[in-house]
């Protein structure tokens, strides 16, 4: 699987629907209230009580050559290094992502895909965890940070994070992202990945947001309907 897929496949929930962007949200301000070194903190502080997530998610991909838009929504639960994405439309789609293992299970083809992550995993980590319990410590140690003015979003106030990868490898993929972080929660409400050449972007806005939900493992293990072909994939 190429490196840019397994960008896609893994932090496909932190990038993002029919309507233009800028309508979910008011226009920019022209200054922020917040600095780098508070948001940082802040995020720090935050960090230390989080443990999982549940949300309701719309994934929106656009092409922007073409003016194509395609959005998908479904439930998203995180916990530790584990992640469950279940899309419910507009096709039925499970991934799950547990330690260094990559589920991809199809249900209408009755078929699951299994990677691993192997050598990746560290750049993925840098995805895996925007937002959801990031440090800010962490966050500046592979990205450059910048803090743009702040916006609505719905009736949410929210700090905008510009992220500039500072790996090549990851830069060659995607040149920016963008998080909005509800104020009141410090979780994202957005996110926005910018492709490298291309100008493509992916949108995913986040609803329903429950902070450290009782999530049980068996949510986690990768069963599968009887029946279902298992093909084993390198990364």
């Amino acid at each position: 699987m190429r490196w840019k897929h397994a960008i896609t496949l893994l932090a496909l929930w932190l990038v993002a629907c029919a309507a233009p962007v800028v309508s979910s949200a008011a226009k920019r301000q022209g200054h922020s209230n917040w600095t780098w070194p508070a948001v940082r903190d802040q995020l720090d502080r935050e960090a230390k009580d989080f443990h999982s997530l549940s949300a309701t998610m719309e994934r929106t991909k656009v092409t922007v050559v073409v003016n194509d838009r395609s959005t998908e929504t479904g439930d998203i639960f995180v916990r530790g290094d584990k992640m469950l994405l279940q899309f419910k439309s507009p096709d039925e789609r499970t991934i799950l992502r547990t330690g260094d293992n990559l589920y991809i299970y199809n249900p209408g083809l009755k078929r699951v895909e299994e990677y691993n992550l192997g050598k990746n995993r560290a750049l993925v980590e840098q995805f895996l965890q925007l937002g959801f319990g990031s440090r800010g410590s962490e966050l500046e140690k592979d990205y450059r940070v910048k803090v743009l003015p702040e916006e609505n979003i719905g009736n949410q106030p929210a700090v905008v994070l510009e992220l500039i990868p500072e790996s090549p490898q990851v830069l060659h993929e995607i040149s920016k992202i963008e998080i909005w972080l509800s104020e009141a929660t410090w979780l994202p409400v957005q996110q926005q990945f910018f492709e490298a050449g291309s100008g493509d972007y992916s949108i995913v806005k986040y609803s329903n947001v429950v902070r450290n939900p009782g999530i049980p493992e068996a949510r986690f293990r990768p069963n599968w309907p009887k029946g279902t072909q298992k093909v084993k994939l390198q990364s």
